[in-house]
């Protein structure tokens, strides 16, 4: 096993001494939803909640599964409104221009907000939601996970993305993830079958849920490792929770420690957030789920987006491998010499303009995004409600995006300096 890097241990004693909350206690019975009525996990994947009951389930995910807590920074870091607030802005919605207030209901959004270089243009809660409301990620926490695996190459804690998978999780081996490489995990192009369709009980994404219902130490892994060969390695692209829960293997394998903690050290902490995070475990003090289950705050899920945008960075700290956001956001080709729009469990843009910007998002289902465009400065986080997993209209929000990053860009220093 690779050794981790001298920086990754003065960067923990760092933190340790001077960076996390001293007296840190989480006070769960202080949480603003803490009584509200939740509904099964099941029924989120089924789509069956009522619209009010999804609010109150999103917004309470902690409560359905073992959690262990991401660790917010002593001293916050500081969200300043914009001089340029988005009070006006009109989104293209059908044959008309609507409000933004009209969109956020047209699209069950529960919260929003917009950053545009680092200051707050706009933020706005619903359905009861506020500051101090921790929301689900679902396939956000995808993209967390890959950055992980980013630091932990920073650390020297992996040494390429064309390891084997089994250098790390050596009880893989004689699986159907022989011979695939890290890299191949992150692009979900390991060429092993899965099935995603969440509301259908039989699928591998499913029995992946009922093996994380079950709370059996290494059940979740159990079922990636009875999975078959579908396609050569690096051939295919299928997209894959699964493949995300090995992601998160790999990096408590590497690491020596668990994903809440580490990203609590590396970047949680150090990149100032001010709000204590849950993710979900496959079991009682167990292993993160790569692939879904943090919950946080709007802020502290915008700090993080700007923790992207300024490539990983935090004051003189380089967490990541230089050049990482850009080449985890870029599309990826496959050995066929076919690009996907698909990086390392990030999306990079399909619009014309968003190409051009080198934007990307984080996506999951029921209406979450983290969106970052480098060249307007822009991170936009939104939170949806929606009861049905693939309820949302994407139309109307890449309207709402572009019309965000249009009005923004005309401000943008780096975007006005490269005219």
């Amino acid at each position: 096993m690779p050794l981790i890097r001298p920086a990754l241990v003065a960067a923990t004693l760092l933190v340790a001494a001077c960076g996390r909350r001293p007296d840190f206690v989480e006070d769960r019975d202080a949480y603003p939803h803490a009584r509200d009525s939740i509904g099964s996990v099941r029924e989120i994947y089924d789509g069956t909640l009522t619209p009010e009951l999804a609010v109150q389930t999103f917004r309470n995910i902690d409560r359905l599964f073992p959690t262990r807590a991401i660790v917010p920074a002593a001293t916050p870091r500081a969200l300043p409104p914009s001089g340029r607030m988005l009070t006006t802005l009109r989104v293209p919605l059908g044959d008309s221009a609507v409000s933004v207030e009209q969109y956020l209901e047209h699209n069950r959004v529960a919260a929003v907000l917009v950053l545009h270089e680092g200051r707050i243009a706009y933020e706005r809660y619903r359905y009861g939601n506020g500051p101090r409301t921790r929301w689900m990620s679902m396939s956000v926490a995808k993209s967390v996970t890959s950055t992980l695996i980013g630091a932990a190459m920073r650390d020297g804690a992996i040494t390429s993305l064309d390891d084997a998978v089994t250098r790390y999780v050596p009880s893989l081996t004689g699986s159907a993830y022989d011979g695939v490489t890290v890299r191949q995990v992150l692009t979900m192009t390991s060429g092993v079958r899965w099935s995603e369709r969440y509301t259908d009980p039989t699928s591998d994404r499913r029995r992946l849920l009922e093996a994380q219902i079950a709370q059996q130490p290494g059940g979740a892994l159990a079922v990636m490792r009875a999975l078959p060969r579908a396609a050569a390695p690096g051939s295919v692209n299928t997209y894959s929770t699964g493949e995300t829960q090995i992601a998160g293997e790999i990096v408590r394998a590497a690491v020596g420690r668990p994903l809440a903690d580490y990203l609590s050290d590396r970047i949680w902490t150090p990149a100032g957030m001010a709000d204590t995070a849950r993710w979900w475990l496959d079991s009682p003090d167990g292993v993160e789920i790569g692939g879904s289950g943090i919950s946080a705050t709007l802020r502290d899920y915008a700090r993080f987006g700007q923790f992207i945008l300024d490539d990983g960075i935090i004051g003189t700290d380089t967490v990541l491998p230089r050049g990482w956001v850009r080449e985890a956001t870029a599309p990826v080709t496959l050995s066929t010499g076919k690009t996907i729009d698909y990086g390392y469990l990030w999306w990079p843009a399909t619009t014309e303009s968003g190409r051009r910007d080198r934007a990307f998002s984080a996506v999951g289902i029921h209406g979450q995004l983290l969106y970052v465009n480098p060249a307007a400065r822009v991170v936009i986080v939104s939170w949806g409600a929606h009861p049905a997993p693939g309820g949302s209209d994407d139309a109307a929000e890449q309207a709402f995006i572009d019309a965000v990053v249009e009005a923004l860009r005309p401000f943008t220093v780096r975007d006005r300096a490269a005219r």
